[in-house]
């Protein structure tokens, strides 16, 4: 029983190229969140203001919207592999213009702000070749054990950053928080080489407004795929109060659990992902994405009520797992359901579904924490998360009614994907047993 429970390994197994960015994800994530705690403290330090914290949202919105929908524009129509690495490349790059202006006599406030919008773009061109790049590389029947591995890698990059920024920040100050996240960029880099080209198709079309309005039709026209997107924006809007835990911490009268505050949620969600073998074998995705939704919102909204400190971090980790379960969700869905010659302007959507978000919550959070405090902004943000994941649910029946076994998006991408593989494995077959094991591994190019 509990060997079921374990992670699927399979995609480990199966695709070199999975292996690769499971380990580059690991440490770019370990060097973002050193980053992505280091920054809103600089400009709490700078300002000690909520508002001023929250803004970074208001920064980082446009930049993600703009970039996020060409970038899945960009995905289908160039080789992923250049996407990701010349993206990584430059967010080491924005990392280092933190840590000059760290070592400032006087550090300047406008250049976090830049670095936030200029972080913001990069990732919006990033992510959607990075996510359509599961579906090409990870079989079909293992995409829900690879969203799953690919949840652990990312969760212990969230839960060592975080911890760890904390520490470096409040002993040695923000320039070696920032030292480190330009080290794990630069080995980010050198992973990214060596991963397989992956090229778009020959008759894909050049980024344009036409074709990323065309996958944005396609996703109006799905209603399943339209609920994905519509709960995660609103959970994340209502309920993503991570900006103001600087001030959530001294509130409570323990400003050492900053760290750990940042850390809950992935705790949690690296508890599910660890226990989440049972996943592979279950055919109702829309379930995850709706009770994970909801019991995110119930757990932000313990959260915000109880005054002991250890009761609010034992809730952001419940939180978290249920984070976790609705990405699950969302991510098996996409990959088995999205054609590949809209993969990447749907992931560019899916950028927007799972980043507009957090970014409008620290917005709301912040603001709404100047008005009526940090606490009420917190519970009242979860109460609204639950309320809208019921009424969507009730307006997309489709997206709880999802079975994997009978949707027809979801067979016909499977059925596609297994005709590529076989098509491949028939042209490599006469140069010998190489090729094809490369096509076993996950390494189908289109």
């Amino acid at each position: 029983m509990f060997a079921a429970l374990l992670p699927d390994l399979s995609p480990l197994r199966s695709s070199r190229d999975f292996r690769l960015l499971w380990v580059q994800g690991l440490v770019t994530n370990f060097a973002s969140f050193m980053a992505m705690i280091a920054l809103p403290l600089q400009i709490k330090d700078l300002t000690d203001s909520p508002l001023a914290v929250g803004a970074m949202g208001a920064v980082e919105l446009v930049p993600l919207v703009v970039f996020g929908l060409y970038g899945g524009a960009l995905a289908d129509a160039v080789d992923r592999r250049k996407v990701i690495l010349l993206t990584e490349a430059g967010l080491g790059v924005l990392a280092g213009v933190l840590l000059v202006n760290a070592l400032l006599p006087e550090p300047l406030l406008w250049p976090l702000y830049v670095v936030a919008a200029g972080v913001s773009a990069l990732a919006g061109l990033q992510r959607p070749a990075l996510d359509s790049l599961l579906a090409r590389i990870v079989p079909h029947d293992q995409l829900t054990a690879a969203a799953a591995l690919n949840a652990v890698r990312w969760q212990m990059g969230a839960i060592a950053g975080p911890s760890l920024a904390g520490v470096v920040v409040a002993f040695a100050g923000h320039a070696p928080a920032y030292g480190i996240t330009i080290l794990g960029f630069a080995l980010s880099v050198l992973m990214c080489l060596r991963l397989s080209p992956a090229p778009a198709a020959h008759d894909a079309q050049k980024p344009s407004l036409r074709g990323i309005a065309e996958g944005a039709r396609y996703a109006w026209s799905r209603p399943v795929l339209l609920g994905t997107y519509a709960i995660d924006l609103a959970a994340m809007l209502f309920a993503f109060p991570n900006s103001i835990f600087p001030f959530l911490a001294d509130d409570l009268d323990a400003e050492w659990s900053l760290g750990l505050m940042y850390a809950a949620g992935s705790v949690g969600s690296v508890v599910l992902s660890l226990t989440s073998g049972w996943t592979s074998r279950v055919r109702r995705h829309g379930l995850f994405v709706v009770f994970g939704a909801a019991g995110w919102g119930l757990a932000i909204t313990a959260a915000g009520w109880f005054s002991n400190v250890w009761v609010v971090l034992v809730c952001l980790g419940f939180a978290g797992a249920g984070d976790m379960l609705s990405g699950l969700g969302r991510s098996t869905i996409w990959n088995q359901t999205i054609p590949e010659e809209l993969r990447g302007r749907l992931a560019g959507i899916e950028v927007l579904s799972y980043s507009v978000g957090p970014q409008l919550g620290q917005v709301r959070a912040g603001a709404m924490a100047g008005w009526t405090g940090t606490r009420p902004a917190v519970w009242g943000g979860g109460l609204a998360c639950l309320a809208s994941v019921g009424l969507l649910s009730a307006v997309l029946p489709r997206l709880v009614t999802y079975d994997a076994s009978t949707d027809e998006d979801a067979l016909r991408r499977r059925a596609h994907q297994e005709a590529v593989a076989r098509e491949t494995v028939t042209d490599a077959a006469p140069d010998g047993p190489g090729p094809a094991h490369d096509v076993d591994a996950g390494g189908v190019r289109g």
